[in-house]
C-alpha cells in the first residue's frame, strides 16, 4: 500500500475529520440545491434536450480544462487552501447571478455563463478534496469514512431537491442562489479551523505541464489505475442519459409538475442514503474491482428498467433502487485509488480521473441531448443500460487478466 502518511494521534473520528466532513457536505448541499434549480428552471422554461445539453456542457467541460492544473496544484500547494479558495470563488459567482436576476436580467445565457464559472471552481476543488483524505484519515479507516461521507451526502442530497423544489415553486430562483452563497461561506469558515500540512515532496517542482505529464505517465503505467480510467470513461458516457435526461423523461411521460421532478431526484437520493449506510456499517469491500463491476451491471439493469416503466410509482421505485449502488461504487473506486497511489501523485491522479469523468458526460450529451429530441428517452435508457452492464463484466475480466499477468511476472 502506498498511502503511508503518518497520522499522529489520529483516531477514526477526531475533530479534524468531523469538521472536514461537515464543511464539505454543507458546501455540497448548497451547490446541489442550485444545480437542481438551474436544471429544473431550464427544463420548465424550454422543455428542450438541446438546452439541457448546453447546460450539461457548461457544467462539466470547464472542469476538464481547469483540472489540467488543479491536480498539479493539489500536489504542489496546501490542499486545504485550494478547497477554501475554490468555494469562495463559486460563492462570489453565484452571488453575482442572484443580483443579476433580482435586477431583471434573467437570461438563459447568464445561467450558462455562471455554470461555467462554478464548474471551474469545482475543477480546482475536487482533486484537492479527494487527495486530502489520506492526510487526515488513517488508511484502515478510508472505506468507513467514505461510507459515512456518502451517507451524509445522501441525507443532504435528499433535502436538496425538496428545498430546491420548494424554493423554486414559492419564490424567486435568486433566493436559491443565495442559499448556496451562505453554505459556501459556512464551509470556508469551518474548514479554516482544520490544520492540514502541505505534502512534503522530495522531487523538485517543475512547470505545470511537466508535472502533469509525470502524473499521466504514472497513471497509465499503473495497470490498476489505467483500468480505472478506462472504466470511468466508458461508464460515465453511458450513465449520462440517466443522469441528465430523466427530468425530461418525467416531464414528457408523466407530467411537468415540480413535485414530480422533485420526487425523481429524491428517490434516487433515498436509495443512495441506504447505500451509504450499508457501506458505513458493512462495506469492507475486500475485492473492490468486483464490487465496482457488480454495481455497473446493477446500474445497467435498473437504467434499462427505467425505460420500460410505464407507471410513475414503478419508475420511482426503480430509480430509488439504482441509487443504492452509487455510494458503493463511489467508495470502492475512490478508496482503491487512494490505497494504490503515491501521496505526492494523489492530486494529479484524481485530476486525471476527474478529467475523464467530466469530459465523458459532455461528449455523451452532445450525442444524447439532440437524440432525445428525435427518439424517446426510454429507448436511450434501455440501450445504454445494456451497454453499461457489459462494461461492468468487461472491467472485472480485464482486471483478472492483469492480476494473472502480474503473478506470472513475479
Amino acid at each position: 500500500m502506498k498511502t503511508d502518511i503518518k497520522h499522529k494521534g489520529n483516531t477514526l473520528f477526531n475533530k479534524k475529520i468531523l469538521l472536514f466532513l461537515l464543511s464539505q457536505n454543507i458546501s455540497l448541499f448548497g451547490s446541489s440545491v442550485v444545480g437542481f434549480a438551474i436544471i429544473w428552471y431550464i427544463t420548465l422554461k424550454t422543455s428542450s434536450g438541446l438546452w439541457l445539453m448546453l447546460s450539461t456542457i457548461c457544467s462539466m467541460l470547464p472542469q476538464v480544462v481547469i483540472s489540467l492544473w488543479g491536480g498539479v496544484w493539489a500536489d504542489r500547494y496546501n490542499r486545504k487552501y485550494l478547497i477554501m479558495l475554490s468555494d469562495a470563488f463559486i460563492a462570489i459567482a453565484t452571488l453575482g447571478l442572484a443580483i443579476s436576476f433580482w435586477a431583471g436580467f434573467q437570461r438563459m445565457e447568464l445561467l450558462l455563463a455562471v455554470s461555467v464559472v462554478r464548474s471551474i471552481g469545482s475543477g480546482i476543488q475536487a482533486p484537492a478534496v479527494n487527495a486530502i483524505y489520506p492526510q487526515i484519515v488513517p488508511q484502515e479507516g478510508l472505506t468507513k469514512i467514505q461510507g459515512i461521507n456518502q451517507t451524509l451526502s445522501s441525507v443532504l442530497m435528499l433535502l436538496a431537491p425538496a428545498v430546491g423544489g420548494a424554493m423554486l415553486g414559492t419564490m424567486d430562483i435568486a433566493w436559491t442562489f443565495m442559499l448556496d452563497v451562505v453554505t459556501a461561506a459556512l464551509a470556508v469558515l469551518i474548514i479554516s479551523f482544520i490544520k492540514v500540512e502541505r505534502i512534503e515532496r522530495t522531487d523538485e517542482s517543475t512547470s505545470v505541464f511537466v508535472e502533469l505529464k509525470q502524473g499521466i505517465q504514472y497513471t497509465f503505467r499503473h495497470p490498476l489505475l489505467r483500468g480505472i480510467v478506462i472504466c470511468y470513461a466508458c461508464s460515465f458516457f453511458l450513465i449520462t442519459p440517466a443522469a441528465v435526461l430523466t427530468p425530461l423523461l418525467v416531464e414528457r411521460s408523466f407530467g411537468n409538475d415540480v413535485w414530480r421532478l422533485t420526487a425523481n431526484e429524491m428517490v434516487w437520493t433515498v436509495g443512495s442514503l441506504v447505500g451509504g449506510m450499508f457501506v458505513a456499517l458493512y462495506g469492507s469491500f475486500k475485492d473492490k474491482v468486483r464490487t465496482t463491476a457488480m454495481c455497473l451491471v446493477a446500474f445497467g439493469i435498473t437504467f434499462g428498467l427505467l425505460g420500460m416503466a410505464g407507471n410513475f410509482v414503478l419508475y420511482l421505485i426503480i430509480m430509488g433502487t439504482s441509487g443504492f449502488f452509487m455510494p458503493i461504487i463511489a467508495t470502492a473506486q475512490t478508496v482503491l485509488i487512494q490505497e494504490n497511489t503515491e501521496p505526492t501523485m494523489m492530486g494529479r491522479v484524481f485530476s486525471i480521473i476527474q478529467i475523464i469523468g467530466a469530459s465523458a458526460m459532455p461528449v455523451a450529451i452532445l450525442l444524447f441531448g439532440p437524440l432525445a429530441d428525435v427518439v424517446s428517452v426510454e429507448i436511450i435508457l434501455i440501450i445504454t443500460g445494456v451497454l453499461l452492464a457489459l462494461v461492468g463484466i468487461a472491467y472485472e475480466r480485464s482486471n483478472k487478466k492483469t492480476s494473472a499477468l502480474q503473478k506470472d511476472m513475479q
